[in-house]
């Protein structure tokens, strides 16, 4: 009898499931997906019922699981426990060729632990068709609107460009914020703040500071006093007044913790505390949930459950554990009564899995360091902190509210009531451990501020009545953490999806990462708008939201896969025909910026997009180059405010080669062809030479004595082209263009009506571009 054979994603993952199920059990690794679309062509057949055409990604792999279950006595798909995994784990099944007597099961599990491990092999079930065909209903649907999109952007607007549909989304969110900012008429308001002091009391420890609250018995609202004038009518009225305490209230304010992490909160919170980008937090947890070898006996193990949930449920016996860790760490006194229930709250959450957490409390973030790689385990630490912190007790702060009565001594002026608060942390409970980081214009409420003893009836001294100038601010700028909590909170992608997002909008240049805030690009802008004008359903944000829920139903079996796209793609097919016909070619378009040329001085510097982005260009720029051009281009970046900044140009790279024409150094250029070596005499020597795909110059041409049959001056020399392959060519290039692929033509005097076309040309400094641009 055969082995049982374990399917799992990864070789990490084999290797920690390989060492719990020991003998009779062989764990082999699919490297991931084996089926897949193939990259080029739509591969959806739109009459048939949107049927993919997939095709095995990795047939070696395949090869090696076929081998593998030739003999199996059973199969366990064991992929992740999520909608991918599950149609990883169909794929396979399509991909490598089974023997029909041999039983497949499909087994999940949240944690890669012995326990979770054995358990799910022992309660075996059939792949969840709903689930695949969800999974497969969003691969569907992405290709049939970025194939379909993509191309039109191409087309009008540059090539290399991609739509998605909630990458698309998420730029909008960014380029609509941007020009709320832009648009933003900052408000002028008044607050009267005044710094008293007990009458007995000692400075500073004694002093506290109020503000005004009421005027004659009228709550003052934000923008009650709106200028200079009104303030200081106010500070007139209270010259020489009394200032008494009214009212105390004291009260205990408690404050729970936040659950344990999903995939958006622990996003936020490293990116906010860790500085982490939101994929390489992915990235890290990916390798904490498949196993990292922390020596020892353990050697390799998982150390936390699945990173991709939205989920705040936690197993009890990880509940028991963890208020064991935090009665022998705090005292019981951190204990709640009851281990806390935290409900999702995220909008259309699914994914019916854990929290993350770790896989055991017990193990201590401290017993870890040094057996870790330092980024490895400061993620390990901070979930392992939230985690703990969730089942702790709440925080409890003495809050003090006090009322002041300033009593103007001018008779008939209105009475004014000054408030000052205070609050003291009493019982730290669970931020002995954690606290949650705040995004920008958040304030912390429970921040410690202390008042004096204060009694009713006291009076204070005034030591200073200040009236201070605010002016309302713009919205911040979304930041990757303040992004993901937008898109969680519209319902937009999900959490295998959020990483992803973030990336593909910076690598493709429609936002760029300023000060660690996300600024639109130009491009970003331009294509925004093209899309919110004649796709406004793919970009807006309650159809992608409705989108994504119809996904959830498909996946929990109350909607059809297919009807689905088909009631997406109909209006959609129409929409596209349109834009195809009415939406402008932005290609030939340039924006006109405040910029002045600082070349010519006269032109205004426009942005125009090139092949490799965008770049700055005067506008006085013509293509006959007359006398009234200005050929200015250059690179530029946005500061954190969002204005452009122009590149400074960089010197060119010298290189350790040699120019043969001059002796020179010669230096590293670019053009629109790639890399290449320039004389660093130009404009007096114009030598170049090609560097190859090694990175090293390619070879000098070598003379053979037989003479160009076409200019009958220069001399034939043996070149190589781009691809290796030698060819002949003129040694007076580029006066002279000939070029051959065998010498038997030049010496038999035949002389071709066109180049060779299976060689390009040299690059010559007429071809090269006189900008350094960022590779697209």
């Amino acid at each position: 009898m055969g082995e049982k054979v374990v399917i799992v994603e990864s070789p990490a993952k084999a290797r920690t499931i390989q060492k719990y199920l020991g003998k009779g059990y062989k764990v082999a690794s699919s490297m991931g997906h084996v089926r897949d679309l193939p990259k080029s062509g739509l591969a959806i057949d739109i009459e048939h019922d949107f049927a993919p055409s997939y095709e095995i990604v990795k047939p070696k792999v395949v090869s090696e699981l076929s081998q593998a279950l030739r003999n199996a006595e059973a199969v366990y798909l064991a992929t992740d426990p999520d909608r991918e995994g599950e149609a990883i784990a169909w794929h396979i099944t399509q991909a490598v060729k089974l023997s029909k007597k041999t039983p497949v099961y499909r087994v999940v599990f949240q944690e890669i632990t012995r326990n979770a491990v054995q358990q799910a092999l022992q309660q075996p079930r059939q792949i969840n068709q709903n689930l695949v065909e969800a999974q497969q209903a969003r691969r569907v649907l992405d290709r049939l609107v970025g194939y379909q999109l993509s191309p039109l952007l191409w087309d009008k607007v540059k090539r290399g460009l991609s739509a998605g549909r909630v990458q698309s989304v998420a730029v909008r969110l960014i380029v609509e914020r941007e020009r709320e900012i832009e648009q933003f008429q900052p408000q002028e308001y008044w607050t009267i703040e005044a710094d008293l002091l007990k009458e007995a009391g000692v400075a500073p420890r004694d002093l506290f500071r109020a503000v005004l609250i009421e005027r004659d018995g009228k709550k003052l609202e934000k923008f009650s006093i709106e200028n200079r004038e009104q303030a200081e009518a106010i500070v007139a009225d209270l010259q020489g007044a009394a200032y008494a305490v009214v009212r105390v209230t004291r009260r205990d304010k408690r404050r729970s913790p936040a659950p344990p992490f999903t995939t958006s909160t622990l996003q936020q919170e490293a990116v906010r505390k860790l500085g982490f980008s939101a994929k390489k937090t992915m990235t890290l947890a990916q390798r904490l949930y498949e196993g990292v070898d922390i020596g020892g006996e353990d050697g390799m193990v998982g150390l936390i459950t699945y990173m991709r949930t939205d989920s705040v449920q936690v197993a009890a016996e990880a509940q028991t554990e963890a208020r064991d860790v935090i009665g022998k760490r705090f005292g019981k006194e951190y204990l709640p009564d009851q281990p806390p229930v935290y409900k999702t709250k995220a909008k259309g959450a699914q994914e019916a899995h854990e929290a993350i957490r770790p896989t055991s409390s017990a193990r201590l973030p401290e017993q870890l360091n040094g057996k870790l790689e330092n980024d490895l385990w400061r993620l390990y630490d901070l979930i392992w902190k939230r985690f703990i912190a969730s089942q702790m007790a709440p925080a409890v702060f003495d809050s003090t509210t006090v009322d002041i009565a300033a009593t103007p001594v001018v008779t008939g002026a209105p009475a004014y009531l000054f408030r000052a608060t205070g609050s003291v942390l009493k019982f730290p409970g669970f931020l002995a451990v954690y606290n949650v980081s705040l995004d920008e214009g958040e304030e912390d409420e429970d921040s410690e501020r202390r008042l004096p003893p204060l009694a009713e009836g006291e009076a204070l001294q005034l030591i200073e009545l200040l009236p201070i100038q605010h002016f309302t601010e713009p919205p911040p700028r979304y930041t990757e953490a303040s992004l993901v909590k937008e898109l969680e909170r519209l319902g937009i992608g999900r959490p295998s999806t959020y990483a992803s997002i973030l990336s593909t909008i910076q690598e493709r240049e429609y936002v760029e990462m300023v000060d660690k805030k996300l600024i639109p690009t130009t491009l970003g802008r331009v294509v925004t708008d093209l899309l919110v004008e004649h796709f406004g359903n793919i970009v807006d944000y309650d159809f992608t939201s409705s989108l994504e829920q119809q996904l959830d139903d498909i996946a929990e079996g109350s909607k059809k896969w297919v009807p689905v796209l088909r009631e997406f793609y109909g209006p959609f097919r129409s929409t596209l025909e349109q834009a195809q016909r009415q939406m402008r070619n932005v290609k030939r378009e340039e924006i006109v910026t405040d910029l002045d040329c600082p070349k010519c001085g006269q032109g205004k510097l426009v942005i125009r997009f090139g092949r490799n982005g965008e770049f700055l260009a005067c506008s006085r720029y013509n293509r006959e180059g007359d006398g009234e051009s200005c050929d200015f281009t250059s690179d530029f970046h946005r500061d954190e405010h969002g204005q452009i900044v122009i590149d400074k140009a960089s010197a060119p790279e010298t290189s350790d080669v040699l120019c043969n024409v001059c002796g020179r150094p010669m230096v590293i250029k670019k053009s629109r062809f790639g890399p290449f070596l320039g004389c660093s005499g130009y404009p007096e020597c114009n030598n170049t030479r090609r560097i190859g795909r090694d990175g090293k110059p390619v070879p000098l041409p070598e003379p053979t004595g037989v003479q160009c049959p076409k200019c009958g001056e220069g001399e034939l020399l043996r070149r190589r082209g781009k691809f290796g392959r030698p060819f002949y060519g003129c040694s007076r290039y580029p006066k002279c263009d000939y070029i051959t692929n065998t010498l038997d033509e030049a010496q038999a005097g035949e002389v071709p009506a066109e180049p060779a076309k299976n060689e390009p040309a040299l690059p010559s400094p007429s071809r090269s571009s006189k900008r350094t641009r960022k590779s697209a």
